[in-house]
């Protein structure tokens, strides 16, 4: 599935019009179509439907769906709230073919009147506008959204709630509160963000014939779901041994934290690493040993129980690395991670406090010729580029983007959504995992399977695409199994992992 801006959308409907020469009256036929079967899955036959038309091609759509659903034997009302003239183009077309159908539409100017049709409807489809709402709406269109979201009726949006931006960086805005959202071609930026998502309801992306050449040529963005880590997950040969699935070496812990190292070490064994060395000082090796009995150590200097140089360490024998998780952070901490960057020939992946000493070393971290991938939580993010939580959550695409570009990193922005970013701009989201993941060591898990990952498989943005769904669906099945949202911990993920292997990936 691909996401999209709005101008994407726009040249992805261009370019199939103009240069494969796909007529716009058969894509609006076919999105009409395509939503009206989906609709039909959700409503009664004995449901009272009421469509809401707008100007452009959204209300062209919905000519389409009530012609449908009509032709079906549903109870439709159509109703256009715009005059007109506003009714142009491909819409135009459309309305023609309802009325020579035979069907009626009736016109609305006001919010009462509005109201008074509501009281009477079960489901109301609404088609009032697309994707090219610009701020805050006025009236009247403002209070027949308001209107509709005060209406005890089942709301089903065709394509973006009214009203919504379709982009990111837009925090004022007026729109419809949808039950059901039907996008049409490809899912929209705001689907994913923080407070533009609710408004969708429950959605579903339907394929009304944009060829895939389209989407290739203008989506830089793709969702990552279970076919793509079905596809991409490297099979193991029959005749491997431990060094095909990769040596790694995890640097991090502190006399405060031995938990988080062990959980690293853990969950990269877990996944399918092939040796695992645990580099800290020597008083946390018990602790990581009671969890992890295969992992190997390698015993590294510490004043007043934090970490303090790395000089022994021969980067070169390791194939990645996992830096950062539970060092803290006092400055002598500093040049170990600076260290590291600079020595390592391998990808090195900065978590936890690694990244808050990444801020004194981001220039090193440019001119790292070898991969680096960094994986902050929002607030982490935001130290990163100095702006706050809730800019960073206005416009999480663009900053990831931005920053991955500007620093040569692999930006790997966790969240409901989690936005994968490389150097070259290309970007994947992974929708898994739940609610249940925001507790202390969700982190340190997610590092170890990315750290993995790395080290089973060529493409390193397949790696960490896989290594969140991993994370993410081991945390789902442990809630439908046997966790809640409340108990469920980091560990448990960890557990759950051979579980996502059985059953997704059947290896």
């Amino acid at each position: 599935m691909y996401i999209v801006t709005a101008k994407e959308m726009y040249d992805i409907d261009h370019y199939t019009m103009h240069n494969i020469g796909m007529d716009g009256k058969i894509l609006m036929e076919n999105a009409g179509r395509a939503v009206s079967e989906k609709v039909k899955q959700i409503i009664k036959k004995s449901d009272s439907i009421t469509v809401l038309i707008g100007p452009g091609n959204n209300g062209g759509d919905g000519f389409v769906i009530a012609r449908t659903l009509w032709e079906d034997s549903f109870s439709v009302k159509t109703v256009q709230v715009v005059p007109d003239e506003k009714i142009t183009g491909d819409a135009s077309y459309h309305k023609n073919i309802l009325l020579k159908s035979g069907l009626t539409i009736d016109s609305i100017q006001t919010e009462r009147d509005l109201e008074k049709l509501l009281s009477k409807t079960d489901v109301v489809i609404d088609c009032l506008l697309g994707i090219g709402v610009k701020g805050v709406l006025r009236e009247p269109l403002a209070g027949m959204v308001k209107q509709v979201n005060r209406s005890t009726a089942k709301i089903i949006s065709v394509d973006i709630p009214s009203g919504l931006p379709a982009d990111e960086g837009e925090d004022n805005f007026l729109s419809v509160q949808a039950d059901y959202t039907f996008v049409i071609g490809a899912a929209k930026l705001s689907a994913f963000l923080q407070a533009t998502a609710p408004k969708y309801g429950k959605w579903e992306v339907v394929s009304i014939g944009f060829p895939e050449k389209a989407f290739q040529k203008f989506a830089i963005r793709k969702h990552w779901a279970e076919a793509s880590f079905k596809e991409t997950l490297p099979k193991r040969l029959v005749y491997a041994h431990k060094g095909n699935h990769g040596k790694g070496l995890v640097v991090g812990g502190s006399a405060e934290m031995p938990g988080s190292i062990t959980m690293t070490v853990e969950a990269a064994l877990k996944a399918g690493a092939g040796l695992i060395t645990a580099g800290t000082m020597k008083e946390i090796f018990p602790v990581i040993a009671s969890r992890s009995v295969e992992a190997t150590f390698h015993t590294l200097s510490e004043t007043d129980g934090f970490l303090t140089n790395v000089n022994s360490i021969q980067t070169s024998n390791y194939h990645a690395i996992g830096l950062g998780i539970g060092m803290g952070r006092v400055a002598q901490t500093t040049e170990l991670v600076r260290s590291i960057v600079n020595q390592a020939n391998c990808p090195v992946i900065l978590d936890a406090d690694g990244l808050f000493h990444l801020k004194s070393v981001l220039l090193d971290v440019k001119n790292r010729q070898a991969p680096t991938v960094i994986t902050p939580h929002p607030g982490e993010m935001a130290m990163l580029l100095d702006i706050t939580v809730s800019e960073l959550l206005l416009a999480p695409f663009r900053y990831s983007l931005e920053f991955a570009k500007e620093y040569n990193v692999f930006v790997v922005l966790k969240g409901k959504h989690t936005i994968i970013t490389t150097p070259g701009g290309t970007q994947m989201v992974n929708s898994t995992g739940n609610q249940g993941l925001a507790k202390g060591g969700s982190g340190d898990v997610l590092t170890g399977i990315i750290l993995a990952m790395i080290m089973q498989h060529e493409n390193i943005l397949h790696s960490i695409c896989n290594a969140c769904y991993l994370h993410g669906k081991s945390a789902d099945m442990q809630i439908e199994e046997q966790n809640t949202y409340y108990d469920l911990m980091a560990t448990d993920v960890i557990n759950g992992i051979p579980k996502v292997y059985r059953t997704i990936s059947h290896v």
